[in-house]
Order: structure tokens, then C-alpha cells, then sequence
């Protein structure tokens, strides 16, 4: 078998098949705020997970945030939903339009960047929102080196190209869902064919693939935010630094980023699957860890909080009946993980995590 652990884990997943309402809902709350958060903090963005929340569930903003990171999240999520959608329309094949369709959704419109040059001089252009780059982009890579993509000349011949592979390849059927969204990423990523926000893009079409093909989407972690980078710059260096030949690198090219790749999905569908499937009281989900408490008045204390957000303290020392000191370590210790806080003036907490029962 090609890929043992990741077979064993669609396995597992498709066992759980057909998901009743409640599971589909809880999994696509929890999809919902951790990609959007993770895809997005990846590229800066300082909204924090529970702020992420908040916003996307409840339209709202609790502390400091600014405003552009606001307008950044609340797109994304437009985008991922516009996704979801055309991914439903299978005898749809995947355009040029979409893609550039979702990008000027992300970015909402155009906007003027401006940089100082040595000397004092300041210098500026125009990121254009749903437009193939007017001008080179490059990246400077974690040795120092600068990573040059495809020319803006070239760019529309080579995502003309890209598309058109991709949609034959998926009638073809020969490449597995996993292995034809990580070839997709990596040459789409070569190309780099916006000014901004290719990264984004990269991880809503991954999800795009999988979705038409009925596996979970996935999640690129931003506390591993290295080990995705470091994958795909040792896919560089075995494809070489020319972008046609990235943008039409092959499967056994890339391997080590498809190595990685896999190793990541695997990893998210296990994860799915527990936590639809695990019902402890002690067990809880954030941002796509599993959370094994050893004390069960953790759990005492995150249920209490979601069954009256208002509880005080003392409420919650007579429900468990220990003594207040323990009882504010024991919260202490749940806000330094940020998996709960305070709302508002009145005292009411909001819990982050989410219980596997």
C-alpha cells in the first residue's frame, strides 16, 4: 500500500459514514474557525483564535484588533463558504475565473503598498484585487536566498496550463484526491500568480479538490507554520529554481513536500475522526489539538462556564467543592491557554474549547 497510515485513516473515517446533522455541525464549526484562523495567521494576521471566534460566529470583536485583520478574517470566511459551494457543483470544471473570483473576494479591493528604500526614498504599487500579478514577486527564503516565481508575462499562459491539467487529470483518475491537491498547491505556488494572498488561495483550492472528491478538508496548523514552509523549499531544490519547471513539476519531484503533505492529512482526518467518534468528559478540541485533561474539575469548571457564561467563582467552588485558591489556579490555568475569558463588564466567561461530547 502506497500510503499504509493514511489509507487506515480514511478508513477509519468512512466508518463513521453516513455523519448524523450534530456531527456535521459540530465538525463544520470546528473547520470553520481553525482554518480560517490558521490560514490567515500564517500570513500575519493578529486576530487571536478566540477572536477569530467571536467574529465568525457572532459578528463581533472582544479587545484590541485592528481593523484591517477584521475586514481580512470576515472575507475569508466569504471565501471559504464560496468554496464550499462551488465545490458542490462537480460537473462544474475548475476556472480561471473562480480562482480569480475567490482572490478579489479575499482582498476585497485594490490597495496601494508603500516601502522605503535605502536613502530615504519611499516607493509604492498597486495589489489588485481578482488580477494576475503586474509585476515580479519573489521571496527571500529562510537561507537568505531570493526565490524568484513566474514572471507576470508569464503567468496567464502557465495558469491556463495549470487549470487545463487540472481538470483533465480529475477526469483521468489516475492520481488519488490527496496526491492531485498537493501537485496542484506546489504548482500553483510556483506560479504565484497574485501580488498577494497566493498562500491563502493555495489552501481554500486544496480544500476546493478534497471537497469534490467527498474527503475532509484540512487545516495547515500556523504553530507548524516551519515545517509546511521547510517542505515545499525542499521541493524547490529538487525541482530547480526555473518557475515553468515548478509549474509543471511531476508527482515524484516534489516528494518531499508530498511526504509532508500526506503526513498532514492523515494527521487531520485522524484527528476528525476522534473527535467525532470520542465521547469523554475529559477530552477536549482546540485548534485542532486533542486536549487530555488529568483532572476532572477542568472539565467541571469549562462546563459549568458554558452552561451559565455568568457563573461565578464562588458558584463554581460549591459545585466542585474544593477551596477557592485551587479554584482560581485551576482558571488561572485555563486563561493562560486561552481556552476561556473574560467577555465583558459583567463578569460572563466565554469558553474556546470545544468538549468531545
Amino acid at each position: 500500500m502506497k500510503y499504509a497510515a493514511l489509507e487506515k485513516a480514511l478508513a477509519a473515517w468512512n466508518k463513521l459514514l453516513p455523519l448524523s446533522e450534530a456531527d456535521r455541525n459540530k465538525l463544520s464549526r470546528r473547520f470553520t474557525i481553525d482554518f480560517n484562523y490558521n490560514s490567515n495567521h500564517i500570513e500575519g494576521n493578529t486576530l487571536t483564535y478566540g477572536q477569530t471566534e467571536l467574529l465568525l460566529m457572532f459578528g463581533k470583536i472582544i479587545g484590541e484588533a485592528q481593523v484591517r485583520d477584521i475586514q481580512e478574517m470576515t472575507a475569508s470566511n466569504v471565501g471559504l463558504k464560496m468554496m464550499t459551494e462551488e465545490a458542490e457543483m462537480k460537473e462544474m470544471p475548475l476556472s480561471q475565473h473562480f480562482i480569480r473570483t475567490l482572490h478579489k473576494t479575499l482582498l476585497r479591493e485594490d490597495y496601494t503598498v508603500y516601502r522605503n528604500l535605502p536613502g530615504g526614498v519611499t516607493t509604492s504599487f498597486t495589489i489588485h484585487a481578482g488580477q494576475y500579478k503586474t509585476r515580479p514577486n519573489s521571496v527571500i527564503t529562510r537561507y537568505g536566498d531570493r526565490f524568484e516565481y513566474a514572471s507576470p508575462e508569464e503567468t496567464p499562459a502557465l495558469m491556463t496550463s495549470l487549470v487545463d491539467w487540472y481538470n483533465e487529470e480529475e477526469k483521468r483518475g489516475k492520481l488519488s484526491p490527496v496526491e492531485l491537491a498537493a501537485l496542484f498547491h506546489y504548482r500553483y505556488i510556483r506560479i504565484h500568480p497574485f501580488e498577494d494572498g497566493n498562500g491563502r488561495i493555495a489552501r481554500l483550492l486544496v480544500n476546493f479538490i478534497f471537497a469534490r472528491h467527498n474527503y475532509p478538508m484540512i487545516v495547515v496548523r500556523s504553530r507548524k507554520k516551519q515545517e509546511y514552509l521547510e517542505a515545499l523549499h525542499q521541493a524547490d531544490l529538487k525541482v530547480g529554481t526555473i518557475p515553468s519547471k515548478g509549474a509543471t513539476a511531476e508527482l515524484k519531484e516534489i516528494q518531499p513536500f508530498m511526504k509532508y503533505f500526506v503526513g498532514l492529512v492523515t494527521e487531520e482526518i485522524n484527528n476528525d475522526v476522534r473527535f467525532v467518534s470520542e465521547h469523554d468528559e475529559n477530552i477536549w478540541w482546540y485548534d485542532g489539538e486533542r486536549i487530555v485533561f488529568r483532572s476532572e474539575n477542568y472539565s467541571k469548571i469549562l462546563n459549568a462556564m458554558l452552561a451559565l457564561p455568568t457563573v461565578t467563582l464562588s458558584d463554581i467552588q460549591k459545585e466542585i467543592g474544593i477551596n477557592m485558591s485551587a479554584v482560581q489556579r485551576l482558571i488561572n490555568q485555563l486563561i493562560e491557554k486561552k481556552y476561556v475569558e473574560r467577555i465583558d463588564n459583567k463578569g460572563s466567561w466565554r469558553v474556546f474549547i470545544t468538549p468531545s461530547l
